[in-house]
């Protein structure tokens, strides 16, 4: 393996050419920005989409839109890029080691050297400080929903130590908007949002899965486990399984939401959300292939899209 260097002017190396932290953002800030993935802004993405997702549904279960909603989406929205800046942190804190060693993650900050370890921990509780104060603004089941959010985001960067399906637990960290969002609107859970909340754990499971083979070979060098080493050959048999559990999940979720009391122009279009997702997902499938990282990315980044097509569908229940 070849030394820690980091690329040409500190850019990640997988990070997009020309984005806007490497083109734009003071150079002082940089290093911090990349080590919150600011330049690879899908993460932040699909932290979010599940919030929206049942932000919506809720207002379609109570149909009591206000403007106060206005307020849980932006809130979601500065919440999800900041603590999945703070999340990436601290996944690089734990895991600056393991990156040291593999060829896609050597030239983040922390093992590359333009960050320190201290520099890192006080950057995680600035982003971290700024998300609370966001979040004491809502009401009281929100904000106990919002700090036991903190309790997947510390355990899941040990996740892939002592199991091979730590892409549960990034699903577990990152749909937990799914459960917010709903209390953040009427006050306490429902069995929609945790019917949403578990669809959005199996497309984790999709997505991560496909993210994950990126890495396979250099993996299984260090001894690092995940659902792309333990499927194997097997993945795309894996793949269609999360395919049919998202879809049929988030099926369920709209229907324990809407009932069958509501308009048939409603529910039709509420239900196609997670018919319309399970094609885009199983387009995405048609181009798998474990041996092309190229591809593997494209795909994983495609899924901003995935996630914003049954939020389409869902604001348009919302107004049927």
């Amino acid at each position: 393996m070849q030394g820690n260097a980091p690329t040409p002017d500190g850019q990640v190396a997988d990070a997009v050419k020309g984005n806007w932290v490497d083109t734009y953002a003071p150079e002082w800030s940089r290093p911090y920005l990349r080590l919150s993935r600011a330049d690879r802004p899908i993460g932040t993405w699909l932290l979010l989409l599940p919030a929206w997702w049942s932000l919506v549904l809720a207002m379609l279960w109570d149909q009591s839109p206000r403007w106060e909603d206005v307020w849980i989406a932006i809130g979601a929205a500065a919440g999800a890029w900041l603590m999945r800046g703070a999340g990436c942190t601290w996944n690089d804190i734990s895991d600056r080691k393991f990156d040291a060693e593999v060829e896609r993650t050597r030239s983040r900050p922390l093992p590359s050297g333009q960050v320190t370890v201290k520099g890192a921990v006080v950057w995680m509780v600035l982003q971290t400080a700024i998300s609370a104060a966001i979040l004491l603004t809502y009401n009281w089941a929100a904000i106990g929903m919002g700090v036991l959010a903190l309790l997947p985001v510390a355990i899941y960067p040990f996740a892939k130590r002592f199991t091979w399906w730590p892409q549960v637990f990034l699903g577990i960290a990152f749909n937990w908007g799914a459960l917010w969002a709903w209390v953040a609107h009427t006050g306490s859970l429902h069995w929609a949002p945790v019917l949403l909340y578990l669809a959005g754990i199996s497309w984790t499971l999709f997505y991560d899965t496909i993210y994950a083979h990126q890495d396979a070979e250099d993996d299984a060098l260090i001894g690092v486990k995940s659902t792309a080493r333990l499927f194997g050959d097997n993945t795309p048999k894996w793949l269609r399984r999360f395919i049919v559990a998202t879809v049929t999940l988030m099926a369920l979720a709209v229907l324990a939401a809407l009932g069958t009391d509501r308009s048939p122009v409603a529910l039709a279009l509420a239900l196609a959300a997670p018919w319309a997702m399970g094609w885009h997902l199983t387009w995405q499938l048609r181009g798998f292939d474990m041996e092309n990282n190229h591809r593997l990315l494209k795909l994983f980044q495609l899924n901003r899209d995935t996630g914003l097509i049954p939020l389409i569908f869902l604001c348009l229940a919302l107004f049927a």
